[in-house]
């Protein structure tokens, strides 16, 4: 069964849709089966796979709003591992006619719960902005990916994202758990990078990934070329990050996975030691 993940940050220009089109094209390249949800409606994380919406094209609107069968509007890419379903202007007017839906914040869950047992994961990229569409993303994962810039205010926005996260834990979807943090734009030439990265690694701790991503010529041009940077540039480090990323998300979801079983057999360890013979 599908893990369903929003990538998120209400600040625009931190590397989100970066992360979410080459995360998903890295954990794609391990044989995960991927489904990405383009959920922004700049539509950028389904240009970046080539896909241009029209008006009126299939797209994750007609499937949120108007109803149709998440199957038919998902597309194929050129990863044999990873689907997409595209978003396009019509998504602009999801916001204003999802006021009037019973359980409107739950739209987007009843598309993906549908999907879940097709896929290892399901990757949202949310819009930058913290709006309905946005909480139908929050509602629907099972987990929140942030991309963080090193920059200055990064903590000032991140705190206000989180605070954001606390209130739908509160209200709507008390399981919510924050997946990690990923620094993002990464410039190892200056001081001030080192030092908000140092920060939020203090403050966050283990939930911040150790692998950043680069600020990288190559990986800023492959959306204008309609692939993600391990099919344009399998070499460059943007790319080469971006599958260190997948392969840290795999080593920290296995080891959660076998937590559980774990303590499971501690238990049962404790409780054979102390039966009666």
């Amino acid at each position: 069964m599908a893990k369903i993940i929003a990538i998120a940050n209400q600040k625009g220009g931190v590397g989100k849709t970066t992360t979410a089109v080459n995360l998903a094209a890295s954990l794609a390249a391990a044989e995960r089966r991927i489904l990405l949800v383009d959920f922004d409606p700049q539509g950028n994380a389904s240009s970046a796979f080539g896909v241009q919406c029209r008006l009126g094209d299939a797209q994750i609107y007609h499937a949120l709003v108007q109803e149709l069968r998440p199957d038919e509007v998902i597309q194929r890419t050129e990863l044999s591992h990873l689907d997409l379903i595209p978003a396009g202007q019509d998504l602009v007017g999801a916001e204003m006619e999802l006021v009037s839906f019973v359980g409107r914040e739950r739209q987007l869950s009843r598309v993906l719960d549908a999907l879940r047992d097709e896929y290892d994961e399901i990757l949202i990229d949310c819009p930058p902005s913290l709006g309905l569409l946005t909480l139908n993303a929050l509602v629907a994962a099972d987990s929140i990916l942030v991309p963080l810039q090193a920059e200055f205010y990064a903590m000032e926005g991140l705190s206000h994202l989180l605070e954001t996260v606390d209130r739908v834990r509160e209200n709507y979807h008390p399981r919510l758990q924050l997946e990690g943090i990923v620094m993002t734009l990464v410039d190892g030439r200056t001081r001030l990078s080192d030092q908000v990265i140092r920060e939020i690694r203090n403050y966050f701790e283990k939930k911040v990934y150790q692998t950043d991503i680069p600020r990288n010529i190559r990986l800023a041009e492959a959306p204008s070329h309609g692939k993600p940077a391990l099919l344009y540039d399998i070499s460059c480090r943007g790319a080469q990050r971006y599958l260190e990323l997948a392969a840290e998300y795999i080593e920290r979801n296995a080891s959660e996975q076998q937590q559980p079983t774990r303590q499971r057999l501690q238990r049962t360890d404790q409780r054979e030691a102390s039966a009666p013979v």
